[in-house]
């Protein structure tokens, strides 16, 4: 693996710090299971602190620098062209019921370009980064998308709709549409982890609709410093805009994305 940056020295720093705060947290969750009152404010409480444990070493290191936060919102800093993206714990559900899947994910926007990314899954000890032009890696090993080329073979990722989702009705008709073509379809609830995974090969292709920046940042310099291509439905370059994402390796990208532009055309 090349040197990592000081900046990336800084990421690894602060999503290690925040990790031994969350896994105690997470050790709590099953016996909170049986409460009255439940885990639910335990775990916005673990959000919360996680949070501020990443925001004080990164505004320590970097002080002048900006924040987009998902419980805090944005903090504007000094510097108006470089800011941190910042999820504490992606996959909340999951860590609310137990479920060993959650991550957390760091990014640095500069000039309005991601040049840095950070996904760190605590439970399995799995660490991916990427800097711009320096590949991506996973535990410091160098992983590349996957190069299946067939939609018969490939497996795809995706974000399921619950309670009021705007997608939802056009969601029933990609999925129908996806799951005919392809070996199988997981949803796995951390999407910061679904593109990690497309980025190491264990997912052929990704797709999902009203993801915010900090679920994603990270992930699509993954995705691309892996080889993959990252793109969106609505036809721009506002990756980080309102709208579905698509991932995938270069073969599986394509075909997965005609499949979903057809149905939202009305042709699927």
């Amino acid at each position: 693996m090349p040197r990592r940056s000081a900046n990336m020295e800084i990421m690894v720093r602060a999503a290690l710090r925040a990790a031994r705060s969350l896994v105690r947290d997470f050790g709590e969750v099953e016996q909170l299971q049986v409460s009255i009152k439940g885990p639910a404010d335990f775990v916005s409480a673990a959000d919360r602190r996680a949070e501020q444990i990443i925001f004080e070493e990164l505004r320590r290191a970097r002080p002048g620098w900006g924040f987009l936060l998902e419980e805090s919102g944005e903090v504007v800093g000094e510097d108006r062209e470089r800011r941190w993206i910042v999820d504490p714990l992606d996959g909340t559900t999951n860590f609310l019921h137990g479920v060993p899947h959650w991550a957390i994910s760091i990014a640095l926007e500069e000039r309005g370009e991601i040049t840095a990314g950070l996904i760190y899954d605590p439970v399995k000890n799995e660490m991916f980064v990427a800097e711009k032009g320096e590949g991506a890696y996973m535990n410091e090993r160098r992983i590349r998308v996957s190069s299946r080329r067939e939609m018969g073979a490939a497996l795809i990722g995706c974000g399921l709709p619950v309670g009021v989702w705007e997608g939802r009705r056009t969601f029933g008709r990609q999925m129908e549409r996806v799951a005919d073509q392809v070996v199988g379809l997981r949803r796995m609830g951390t999407a910061s982890l679904d593109l990690a995974y497309v980025a190491m090969g264990r997912q052929d292709g990704f797709w999902e609709f009203g993801l915010k920046p900090w679920d994603m940042a990270a992930g699509i310099l993954l995705v691309r410093e892996a080889g993959g291509l990252v793109g969106r439905l609505e036809g721009d370059e506002a990756l980080m805009s309102k709208g579905t994402l698509v991932a995938g390796n270069p073969w599986i990208y394509e075909k997965l994305r005609a499949t979903l532009e057809a149905v939202t055309q009305g042709n699927g």
